[in-house]
C-alpha cells in the first residue's frame, strides 16, 4: 500500500533513512547532533580496546603535550568512533554499504566534558560499475563545543542509491 493524500489507512513514511548517494550533491553539508564525552566513555573505550596507555589510564601523568591538557585525555579513536557511530544512526542509516578508506588527522586533545559534533561536506560521488550504488567521498570535521576543530577526516563509502533507480 503507498501513502495518498488524506488516506489516514496509508503506509506511513519510513523515516530515519539517510541520503541516497545519487541524492547527494558535491557540496552538500551536514551538521552532526553533539555528544559530550565523559570519564565513562573513556573508561569503556580503554577497557574494551586495550588502549592502556598511561595518558588513558593514569590521571596524574602529564607529560609532553598532555602537561597543557586539563581533564582525562579521550583517545582519538573513540572521538573519531562516536562521531561514526552518530553518522552510522543518521546520516549512513539503512543506505551505507562499506567503509572503503579512511585518512585522518588529530589536530587537538579531546578530553572528558568535551561536547563534539561534526560536520560532514560532500566532496565526490560517481557510480559505481554495479547500478544502484555509488562512492561518496567526504570530509568530515570533528568540531568541540568551542568550535575548534580536532580532528579531520576523509572518508570514502560505498552507497546504495534510490530503490527505484
Amino acid at each position: 500500500m503507498t501513502q495518498t493524500d488524506g488516506d489516514a489507512r496509508a503506509e506511513p513514511r519510513l523515516v530515519g533513512i539517510g541520503p541516497y548517494w545519487n541524492d547527494l550533491k558535491v557540496g552538500d553539508r551536514f551538521r552532526t547532533l553533539a555528544r559530550t564525552i565523559t570519564d565513562a566513555d573513556i573508561t569503556a573505550f580503554v577497557g574494551v580496546t586495550g588502549m592502556t596507555e598511561v595518558l588513558f589510564t593514569d590521571l596524574t601523568f602529564k607529560k609532553g603535550a598532555a602537561a597543557k591538557v586539563d581533564g582525562r585525555v579521550a583517545p582519538a579513536a573513540l572521538t573519531y568512533t562516536l562521531i561514526e557511530g552518530i553518522q552510522c544512526q543518521t546520516l549512513i542509516q539503512g543506505i551505507g554499504l562499506a567503509l572503503l578508506e579512511v585518512e585522518k588527522k588529530v589536530l587537538a586533545p579531546v578530553v572528558a566534558g568535551d561536547t563534539v559534533h561534526a560536520i560532514v561536506e560532500i566532496l565526490d560521488l560517481r557510480p559505481t560499475s554495479k547500478g544502484g550504488r555509488g562512492i561518496v567521498t567526504a570530509r568530515n570535521d570533528i568540531v568541540n563545543q568551542r568550535g575548534e576543530t580536532v580532528i579531520t577526516y576523509r572518508t570514502v563509502r560505498m552507497a546504495a542509491g534510490r530503490p527505484e533507480d
